[in-house]
């Protein structure tokens, strides 16, 4: 694919991670490393200037052979076609192997009801997964079966028009009804395994909130992502003052009303199909534990 230079001065690698729906910043400094992208016919290095009209042309390597074990799996699919399927995670499930949990994962369910019919774009250890949710958050997640649908649903989700919508509980009452977090999210300065609100190496982040219901010390809302940050919501909540019940990374350190896992759910997601731009919209009801923790919170009054 060939994209033209339309910020002189801009790096190579930044200009490829803005225009190329596909790929993320890291995942174009790999393409440019192993020699898959070139600037006016020449290969090209990550941290070189364009000029204004510069050729940049890149490559997607041929996918590789997964080596993860297929392994039956009890998915709830709630929503399938040729070309993408969406999943409704259960709480605990984690999305796809890495390091230190690389056995009964969500992908390992996929490749089991699936085998070959996923996209390749990001991979062998992530094959069809467009965007992710936390391990411990419960809720919807597309899938895309192949490299078209992912292009195109990845594209949503750069330009912000794959809407997503989530509840959550969390601590403390709010004083309005509804608000936004406009506030960049990066890794954290100190401990590389979170996420924090800075300046520093960071990316727009931006959350709406609304309430739903308040009850005695915490409050449940519905927050719709505006940008799709490493664990955004619970970040921003957090940075306001509301961390989500549960949340024993980014909240309060001991278990409240029987909760170690954030109280978090994706219950809406919304996408244009990649095949006719139609439409698709998707909704995952509470799920049992989420109702769990709204009848407890009735009783507290």
């Amino acid at each position: 694919m060939i994209l033209y230079a339309d910020i002189p001065g801009e790096r190579l690698d930044a200009f490829l991670a803005r225009q190329a729906p596909d790929l993320t910043r890291s995942a174009a400094q790999r393409l440019i490393g192993e020699g898959l992208v070139t600037r006016n016919g020449r290969p090209g290095k990550k941290n070189e200037k364009l000029d204004l009209g510069d050729a940049v042309e890149y490559a997607l390597p041929a996918p590789k052979a997964v080596d993860i074990a297929p392994t039956p799996m009890d998915l709830k699919i709630v929503y399938e076609d040729e070309d993408v399927l969406v999943i409704d995670k259960p709480k605990g499930l984690v999305v796809h192997p890495a390091a230190g949990h690389t056995d009964d994962t969500l992908v390992n369910g996929l490749l089991h009801a699936l085998g070959d019919r996923l996209s390749g774009i990001n991979g062998e250890l992530r094959p069809g997964i467009v965007h992710r949710i936390d391990k411990d958050t419960s809720g919807l997640l597309a899938v895309a079966k192949n490299d078209r649908a992912h292009i195109f649903l990845a594209s949503q989700l750069k330009d912000h028009t794959m809407a997503r919508t989530y509840e959550a509980v969390v601590c403390g009452s709010f004083r309005e009804d509804t608000g936004t977090v406009d506030a960049p999210i990066g890794r954290h300065p100190t401990d590389r395994k979170k996420m924090a609100v800075t300046q520093r190496n960071s990316k727009p982040a931006v959350t709406h909130w609304e309430v739903v219901r308040r009850y005695r010390g915490y409050t449940h809302i519905r927050c719709r992502l505006e940008t799709g940050r490493t664990h955004q919501i619970r970040v921003h909540m957090a940075y306001i003052g509301h961390p989500i019940l549960g949340d024993m990374v980014y909240g309060h350190k001991k278990a409240e009303l029987g909760q170690t896992s954030q109280v978090l759910h994706a219950g809406q997601l919304c996408f244009r199909h990649p095949k006719d731009g139609r439409p698709v919209m998707v909704f995952s009801p509470l799920p049992a534990y989420f109702q769990q923790v709204l009848e407890k919170l009735e009783r507290l009054g």
